[in-house]
């Protein structure tokens, strides 16, 4: 009997700090993490991926300014350019992933769904962005940016530099999840949720519409993987343990927390806003829903006996 696991890619994943963002380096960064999936599916996991998609949506938004400014093509809302990146980094993910799995004699169909999400379009977090996407910048570029009044940027002080945040409400409603959970238990891979999903609301009674924001997607990936009853979740990042005072003499890796030790550190403010915390409260949502164990690591470490943060009822 197979189980089934939901396993959270950051878009940090696939294109890494400091590179361009070419297709080379995405495919490169794409076959690796694929690479690293095959531990779970040796172990009888059945898989649903989600991915992030910050990095990507943030290059995406830039083009579409620069073909309006040079061309005058006109620009694509922000629910748009998530639906841009869910089709092209679940393209990517597809076909690195089907090259290993013929590379070690495994045959699954892969199958990637544009994934919508419901959100309240009277959600608190749109009177304060806090997601941030697309590349780093230095400080007086992101300052000089923001004079539009339009843009709003933050300092993310672990990394060093700026980033623009947007809005990013809960996400509610997860749309086809029971379509996601029969085709991953009938032994298929599926990416799904790309982006923490397109927002999207009911603009009238029966009438979904697009809405400018950036869903979360370890919140987005907690809720799918509690509605099609994941027996884990694994949220993917770029270190291999949650750690107190991250980046400091102090810093301390942590094996194992339970979800009272996690709402306590969370509480305490031990976790970025824009990086570690929205990983800590995906994982105690799911494992309060669930029951079930949440993991938090790096890809190379799927698989591996203690090789991530795992957070437990007790």
């Amino acid at each position: 009997m197979r189980k089934l696991a939901v396993v959270a890619f950051g878009g940090n994943a696939l294109l890494k700090a400091g590179q361009k963002g070419t297709i080379e380096e995405q495919e490169a960064n794409a076959l690796s993490a694929s690479r690293n999936l095959l531990k779970l599916m040796k172990n009888k996991y059945n898989l649903v991926l989600t991915h992030g998609n910050g990095p990507q949506v943030g290059n995406i938004l830039l083009a579409n300014s620069a073909g309006f400014k040079e061309h005058g093509i006109p620009e694509m809302p922000l629910d748009i350019s998530v639906a841009y990146s869910q089709g092209f980094i679940g393209y990517l993910l597809e076909q690195q992933l089907r090259n290993v799995l013929r590379n070690n004699d495994m045959e699954r169909d892969i199958i990637s769904i544009i994934t919508q999400v419901l959100v309240n379009k009277d959600d608190p977090a749109f009177e304060n962005p806090t997601k941030p996407i697309g590349p780093y910048f230095p400080e007086q570029e992101a300052l000089e940016m923001m004079k539009d009044g339009n843009t709003v940027f933050k300092e993310d002080k672990a990394r060093g530099g700026w980033r623009k945040v947007v809005a990013s409400p809960e996400p509610l409603v997860i749309f086809n999840m029971r379509s996601i959970e029969k085709i991953a238990n009938d032994g298929n891979i599926v990416i799904a949720v790309g982006g923490g999903g397109v927002p999207c609301f009911y603009k009238k009674e029966n009438t979904l519409q697009g809405i400018d924001a950036v869903i979360d997607k370890d919140l987005a990936s907690a809720l799918l993987a509690t509605q099609i009853h994941a027996s884990k979740l694994f949220i993917l990042t770029d270190v291999p343990k949650v750690c107190l005072n991250f980046n400091t003499p102090q810093e301390k890796s942590l094996d194992r927390i339970s979800i009272a030790q996690a709402k306590k550190y969370l509480a305490e403010g031990q976790f970025g806003a824009g990086s570690m915390a929205p990983k800590i409260q995906a994982a105690i949502n799911f494992v309060v829903r669930s029951g079930n164990d949440a993991i938090i690591t790096e890809s190379s470490r799927l698989g591996i006996d203690n090789g991530g943060t795992r957070i437990t009822i007790v």
